[in-house]
This record gives structure tokens, C-alpha cells and sequence, in this order.
């Protein structure tokens, strides 16, 4: 397709829009390590309560998951994520505002359901928005959002701590509540920003075409795509592509259609990616990365220095491979990078092996957690979303997107609770040298089952898994 063909900027601002869900999913996921001291010194909480108020946003992002595909294939991609900019706001605003722990819990579950819901509709929606040619660079915009919603939290926290220390008086009685006296009420309730303008930005943004061919609004599609392809021509030609593979699907509904076998092998799939992935070790790297490295001997100080520069490499290297995904291809990118992680986590746990023993510098295992962030981002954490937005059929996408959503937040879940065991029962060096073989059935997966689906249409993903042509073949 020609490059003057597309219109650039209007591609950019509709995937921009919708990767605002990742920030808030990055930001709403990590603002929380910030205040836990702060919330557990006030209301006296245990450390079964303190774990609850961790990972009570977790149940409502399960909660959430479980609905989104529902809410996607029903009420289209659009109004889906505008539930979940509501989800946002409400928890933000509530747990500013909020009069006791339970409330607080509340609200963080309404908020995980917004993660949830935005963690499969935002890349679904980019993804069927996308041409071809750059449909993995502008889907990878959301995991870029939510490295950079990561940082944005950690930055707030900072900033708003450090004045609260200051001793600054604010004239009205509430702000001085939430930003000086109970600061951590202002890191979560600053969350409402970008949620009210992921909010009023949505109203800017038209549905999916894709969702519209499938609700048989061809009309409203046609407007869309062109405006999208700056040609009525091409618009139509889309449209009769996307109907052409619909009428294979017509006979069955969403549930039917997703038992059938060729279509259930790409569902199965996604589950074993979406699950394997968070059993790599990038999440408990990201959660417990000052633990790990107060164990190896530095001090507290120091081991958040180090995660600040994880959380920067992560940052970097989203956008190195936002650039090149599409040039290079999803596959490649895996076969690089999760050797890379393999390797990288071989010598931290060698390092934990002998590094005390032959005295070795603690940068150099700084230098080691770097590489693998660097393989880990710029591979498994790039492309993750961008194969489960692509490899489903259009009329079941989000249905089968939100299985696969469902089993990577069950993986988290449990890499989030079983990494502490691990490291104390199989040590760090025993746990990173697990993470290493939970890399091979990854890559093996990827090399044997997935087709590269670099610059294709969706269209011809799908043709790849009902067997009516070898167009995505290896």
C-alpha cells in the first residue's frame, strides 16, 4: 500500500487515544507500592490485611477480564473502554476521598476492573484500526503506555512525598488532607487526571470498523477506513475482505465457533503464551526486584536506585522495539530475545551461586537484571499484546482476547505470590535458574505453533487458522 494512501496522523491519534488505557493500567498498577507504609501505619492493617490491600486490585482486573470480552463484542470496542476510563475515575476520586480501609478496597477493585477491561479492549481496538505494515509498532504503543505509566507513578509518589515533607500549609482544608497530612490519598487520587482526559478523548474516536462489518453497520465502516485509507476504494476493498471471512463464521455463534477446532488451537495458544510469559520472571524482577537485590548484600537505599534504572531500560527498550517489530517480526524478536533472557538469567543466578565467594561487584549484577530487561521488553513484554490482539478471528476476538487476558492475570497472580516462597525456599539462585527452563517451552511454542504475522491483514491471520489458505505460512 502506498504511503500517501494513509492517513499517518489519524492512525497515530486513535492509537495514542487508546494506549491512554495502558498508562492508567501502568500507573494504577504501580502508584500502590508507594503508599503501603503510609495506608498500614494508619489503619493498622496485618500483613493479611497489607496483602489484601496489594492485591485486591488484582481481583477486580480478573473481574474485569471476565467481562471485557462480553462488553467488547457487544457494546463495541469504544463504549468498552469508555466503561473502563469511568472505572478509573471512580476509583480515583474513591480512594482519595474514601473514610475507611474497606472503602479503600473498594475503590482499588473498581479500579483493577478498569485494568482489566482496558487491558484487552485498548489493544484490540488498535489492532483492528491498524493497517497492516504497522499494526505491531502501534499496538506495542500500549505496552510502551504502561512502562511509561509505570514511571509516571513512581515520579509521583516521589515528588508528592518529598512535599509533604516540606511543611507547606494549603489554605483548603481537603487538599491539605489529601497532599500533606494522608499523602498517600493524593498518590492515588492524581491517577484522575489522565483518566478524565482518557475520558473525554474516547468521545473523539470512532468505534472499530472491524466491530462494525461484524453488527453489519457497513455504512459507518466505510466512513471510518476511509478516512483511514484516504480512499473510498481501498475502504470498500476492506470491507469485502472482512465479510468474505465472516461468512465462514456465520453459521455459529461466538461459543460454538470457539470450540470448533481450528479455532480453538490459536485460543489454547494465547493461554499458554499469556501464562508461560509471567513464569519468565520479568513480574517478579518488576515487583520484587529490591528485595531480590537487598539479599544479594545492598542496602535499601541503593537496591531502589537500582530498580529506578530497571524501570528506565524497561521504558527505552519498549520503544526500541515499538520500532522495529514489524520490520523484524514478532517471531524473530522472540527467538532473540527470550535466548537472551535465558542467558541473562543463567549468570544472575550464578551470580547468586558465587558472587559473595569470589567478591564480586554488586554492578555486576545490576549489569546482568539490565540485560534482562533489555531481552525481556524488547521481546516477550513487546509482542505479547500484539499477537493476542491479531491471531483471533474478528467475530469472537475480544471473547477469546479476554481467556487469554484472564490466564496471564492468573499467571501474575501467582508469580506475585509464589515468588517470595521461591526465593526463600529455592533461593534466588534456585528461582532464576527456574525462570531459565520456564523460557524453553516459550520459544518452542512460538517457533512450532505461531505463524509470523508481520504485514498481514487480520483477514489473513484468520484464513491462517481456518485452513482456508497458506497466505501467513512460515
Amino acid at each position: 500500500m502506498a504511503q500517501k494512501d494513509i492517513s499517518y496522523g489519524y492512525l497515530i491519534f486513535l492509537s495514542v487515544v487508546a494506549a491512554l488505557g495502558g498508562f492508567l493500567f501502568g500507573y494504577d498498577t504501580a502508584v500502590i507500592s508507594g503508599t503501603i507504609a503510609q495506608v498500614t501505619q494508619q489503619y493498622g492493617l496485618d500483613t493479611i490485611q497489607q496483602g489484601w490491600y496489594v492485591g485486591c486490585a488484582l481481583i477486580g482486573s480478573i473481574i474485569g477480564v471476565l467481562f471485557a470480552g462480553v462488553l467488547s463484542d457487544n457494546l463495541g470496542r469504544k463504549w468498552s473502554m469508555l466503561i473502563s476510563a469511568v472505572l478509573f475515575t471512580t476509583s480515583a476520586i474513591g480512594c482519595a476521598l474514601s473514610v475507611s480501609f474497606d472503602q479503600l478496597v473498594v475503590y482499588r477493585i473498581i479500579g483493577g476492573m478498569g485494568i482489566g477491561v482496558v487491558s484487552i479492549v485498548s489493544p484490540l481496538y488498535i489492532s483492528e484500526i491498524a493497517v497492516a505494515q504497522y499494526r505491531g509498532r502501534l499496538v506495542s504503543l500500549y505496552q510502551l503506555a504502561v512502562t511509561v505509566g509505570f514511571l509516571g507513578a513512581y515520579l509521583v509518589n516521589f515528588r508528592l512525598l518529598g512535599w509533604s515533607q516540606s511543611g507547606t500549609v494549603l489554605a483548603n482544608d481537603t487538599f491539605q488532607l489529601i497532599f500533606m497530612s494522608e499523602v498517600w490519598r493524593g498518590m492515588l487520587g492524581m491517577e484522575t487526571i489522565p483518566a478524565l482526559l482518557f475520558l473525554i478523548t474516547i468521545f473523539f474516536i470512532p468505534e472499530s470498523p472491524r466491530w462494525l462489518i461484524v453488527k453489519q453497520q457497513e455504512e459507518k465502516a466505510a466512513q471510518i477506513l476511509t478516512a483511514i485509507h484516504s480512499s473510498h476504494d481501498k475502504a470498500m476493498m476492506q470491507i469485502r475482505e472482512t465479510k468474505a471471512v465472516l461468512s465462514a463464521e456465520i453459521e455459529h455463534t461466538p461459543w460454538r465457533l470457539l470450540l470448533r477446532k481450528d479455532i480453538m488451537k490459536p485460543v489454547l495458544i494465547g493461554v499458554a503464551i499469556a501464562m508461560l510469559g509471567q513464569f519468565m520472571g520479568v513480574n517478579a524482577v518488576l515487583y520484587y526486584g529490591p528485595s531480590i537485590f537487598e539479599s544479594a548484600g545492598l542496602a535499601a537505599q541503593d537496591s531502589l536506585w537500582y530498580q529506578v534504572w530497571i524501570g528506565l531500560v524497561n521504558v527505552l527498550t519498549t520503544v526500541l522495539a515499538l520500532f522495529i517489530i514489524d520490520k523484524v517480526g514478532r517471531k524473530k524478536l522472540v527467538y532473540y530475545g527470550v535466548s537472551g533472557m535465558i542467558v541473562s538469567l543463567i549468570c544472575i543466578g550464578l551470580y547468586f551461586v558465587y558472587g559473595s565467594s569470589l567478591g564480586l561487584s554488586p554492578i555486576l549484577l545490576l549489569v546482568f537484571f539490565l540485560c534482562y530487561i533489555f531481552f525481556c521488553a524488547g521481546s516477550i513484554s513487546a509482542v505479547i499484546f500484539v499477537f493476542l490482539s491479531e491471531m483471533y478471528p474478528t467475530r469472537i476476538r475480544g471473547l477469546a482476547m479476554s481467556i487469554a487476558g484472564l490466564s496471564l492475570w492468573i499467571g501474575t497472580y501467582l508469580i506475585g505470590q509464589l515468588t517470595p516462597w521461591f526465593l526463600q525456599t529455592l533461593t534466588p539462585a534456585g528461582t532464576f535458574f527456574l525462570f531459565a527452563v520456564m523460557c524453553v517451552p516459550y520459544i518452542l511454542i512460538v517457533w512450532k505453533l505461531m505463524p509470523e504475522t508481520a504485514g498481514k491483514s487480520l483477514e489473513e491471520i484468520e484464513r491462517f487458522w481456518l485452513k482456508k489458505s497458506d497466505e501467513v505460512a512460515d
